[in-house]
């Protein structure tokens, strides 16, 4: 009787020190937060440069989606932009050298015309003196004279005018439109770049989503990259014990396969409670009323982690060393 009870007392505190629970020990879990990229255009899969575990730097190549399309456009835009330019530079100029070549020899000859006029008339004026010539034909040759100088300033303001460049107000509209030609440019431009998408960070290419030949819609993601700065711990607290993982606090976290314990800083501490921990990796009950905490490994520390790991965090003691 005596040895069953103490058998049964042996068992209960066997039983009650399983029971005991590390009140500083929480369970939580890894989590990934992968950068999803994806082109903002549409159009067939034609090279994917990576494959899932790829480690890439930034600026890598990542795929490249059919150009055809962005590049005639591309080619398209090139050809305005030369002929808009080439229509300012030529509204900047005067005529062509033949053209004022023409008009200059136009003026030379209405010159030599208005000094034969002048010259008739001032030989006829003389014979008019004498009785030869009769006032109306020196009224004829006076007017023919004045015709022949009237021509000579009329061909003498076209060649002003054709050196000159063309009116402010027309070189105004040119530039405007080379403007305008050289900003859908960059657009074409940009639309092809988009096209031929590199990443935007160094990273390990965590899945490819798409195969070569596929269509993918706009803004589809072609590739998942898994940053080290990505990986973070979720573990919840509960409320009694909130204060000791303000955003800072260093906790320290074990887990199956990870080898010597690490630490990860506390970056984040919900405002608001949960009831319940949206996922359990323990039998044990949990106190209902808990805060959700997010924690950063140190950078040498990620390739440790796995996303979905059970880890166990454990709080530090104020004043315990880090």
């Amino acid at each position: 009787m005596t040895k069953t009870f103490v058998l049964l007392a042996l068992a209960g505190l066997l039983v009650a020190a399983c029971e005991h629970r590390d009140p500083d020990l929480l369970n939580g879990y890894v989590e990934a937060e992968p950068s999803r990229i994806a082109s903002p255009a549409a159009g067939r899969l034609v090279q994917l440069a990576v494959r899932r575990g790829d480690e890439v730097r930034v600026g890598a190549p990542l795929f490249v989606l059919e150009q055809d399309n962005e590049a005639a456009g591309l080619r398209a835009a090139q050809a305005r932009v030369a002929q808009a330019e080439a229509q300012v530079s030529d509204l900047a100029k005067g005529k062509r050298s033949d053209e004022l070549a023409a008009i200059a020899a136009s003026l030379q000859g209405a010159r030599a015309a208005a000094r034969e006029s002048e010259s008739n008339l001032q030989r006829q004026r003389k014979l008019a003196k004498e009785g030869f010539v009769s006032g109306a034909d020196l009224v004829t040759l006076e007017a023919k004279r004045d015709a022949d100088v009237a021509q000579v300033r009329q061909i003498e303001a076209q060649l002003r005018t054709a050196e000159l460049p063309a009116r402010p107000d027309n070189r105004d509209a040119a530039r405007a439109e080379a403007a305008a030609a050289r900003a859908q440019l960059a657009q074409s431009e940009w639309q092809l770049a988009q096209k031929a998408v590199a990443s935007p960070v160094a990273a390990r290419v965590d899945d490819t989503l798409y195969r070569v030949g596929e269509w993918v819609p706009a803004g589809s993601p072609v590739v998942s990259l898994q940053e080290s700065a990505a990986i973070k711990l979720r573990f919840f607290v509960p409320q009694a014990r909130l204060a000791a993982v303000q955003p800072g606090a260093v906790v320290q976290i074990s887990c199956d396969g990870c080898g010597a314990s690490l630490q990860a800083t506390v970056s984040y501490a919900a405002r608001q409670a949960e009831f319940t921990p949206p996922v359990i990796y323990s039998k044990e009950n949990r106190q209902r009323l808990v805060f959700l905490v997010e924690a950063r490994p140190a950078a040498q520390d990620v390739a440790r982690l796995h996303a979905g790991q059970p880890v166990d965090v454990r709080l530090m003691a104020r004043g315990e060393s880090k």
